[in-house]
């Protein structure tokens, strides 16, 4: 049956209630002022008496979990869907269903083939993480993530999720110190620097091995309230610096360039310090998007252009696309992975590099093609052309 706006409710729910079915996620602004739930995840598991639908609802302060039986799941997950969350995602094995609902009532429906793995039924399990939540850290309680008794705040569980997501890509590049040298790690608009730390954290204090992490950004507030969480937690292998990205070069090549939910240009201005380094390994979680918002052409493609924010998700998706093939160009084996699940952020889409023995001899032809079907100059290219 087509998914239509009147008809995803009770579709959404004939497949809640299938084999097949992994995981529904409510979040994003609520259409009303009183609702008490900022986010629901529900997913099935198995319990003495059967299967049930496990439901996670979350708020500011806390998580609270139940357990629907089948005779009480329908009546259930018609409850949840209506709750007023305007961004609704149900996964199943094979495909991927989100719905968007606006303030004024306007639904826009999207649905796409998907390859999870079968729902794990189990019902309360602590899955491996680099950072788990089964013991104290001093990472952890240091930024707030953790309160002092060890347990995860329910107002930090994305952060917490974020920064797991972030190490467990990080480790599958499995760095290793060459020539006696520490690994150089470098954060390009390191911000904040929760997944400074974390790395640092997880490959110092957890893994054993020796690293210099350096932080860089232009908000000289930021940059010192990092120095000094640094110094509490003793990270002598830390240094931040504060200066405008594009105006910095590192006194020494690093090893792996990361950088996490720069706005807009700035992402570029990482990725070419990063071509430049000739790093190892890249990682680079873009934020927002404009450099090529207006600059998008495609004529067949007006009817969906016209739409301002048609027009802003096409232009995140030409844009990243773009820059991961200028990374191929570049002899790196680039590839754009979701890191993390959207219901914990937005911007989850990551572009994973490292280096390659063997460039990709298309690269340059495909990248040629796919600009001027867009009609568009990336800024990485004016940045990487212009010899800065």
């Amino acid at each position: 049956m087509q998914l239509t706006a009147e008809n995803y409710r009770d579709q959404l729910i004939a497949l809640a209630l299938t084999d097949d079915f992994v995981r529904l996620t409510m979040s994003g602004a609520a259409r009303a002022a009183d609702l008490r739930w900022q986010r629901v995840v529900v997913r099935p598991v198995q319990l003495k008496n059967g299967r049930a639908w496990q439901a996670a609802y979350f708020d500011q302060r806390q998580n609270i979990t139940k357990n629907y039986a089948l005779e009480q799941a329908s009546a259930a997950l018609g409850e949840i869907i209506d709750l007023p969350l305007s961004n609704i995602t149900l996964e199943t094995t094979s495909e991927r269903i989100q719905v968007q609902r606006s303030k004024k009532g306007k639904v826009i429906l999207s649905r796409a083939r998907n390859q999870a793995a079968a729902p794990d039924l189990r019902h309360n399990h602590v899955k491996a993480l680099p950072l788990p939540s089964d013991r104290p850290d001093a990472y952890l309680q240091k930024t707030g993530i953790m309160t002092n008794d060890g347990v995860i705040r329910a107002s930090m569980s994305k952060k917490y999720t974020q920064i797991n997501e972030f190490l467990r890509v990080f480790d599958e590049l499995e760095l290793k110190p060459q020539a006696d040298q520490p690994l150089r790690i470098l954060d390009a608009g390191c911000g904040s620097a929760y997944l400074t730390f974390a790395a640092y954290h997880y490959l110092v204090n957890i893994k054993g091995l020796a690293a210099v992490v350096i932080g860089v950004d232009s908000n000289e507030y930021l940059i010192d309230k990092c120095r000094a969480q640094a110094a509490e937690l003793g990270y002598t292998g830390m240094e931040f610096i504060a200066t405008p990205l594009a105006d910095w070069q590192p006194a020494q090549q690093p090893d792996v360039v990361f950088s996490l939910h720069a706005c807009d240009t700035a992402t570029d201005d990482a990725l070419a310090l990063a071509l430049r380094s000739q790093a190892q390994a890249i990682l680079s979680v873009p934020c927002c998007h404009k450099h090529l918002t207006h600059q998008i052409q495609a004529p067949v493609l007006n009817p969906m252009l016209r739409h301002g924010s048609i027009r802003q998700r096409t232009a995140d998706l030409v844009t990243d696309s773009l820059r991961a093939q200028i990374l191929r160009i570049n002899g790196y084996r680039s590839e754009i992975i979701e890191f993390v699940d959207a219901e914990h952020t937005g911007k989850n889409l990551m572009i994973r590099a490292t280096r390659s023995p063997k460039p990709d001899p298309k690269a340059v032809d495909e990248y040629a093609a796919l600009k001027q079907f867009w009609g568009v100059t990336p800024y990485l290219e004016q940045l990487l052309g212009s010899g800065n």
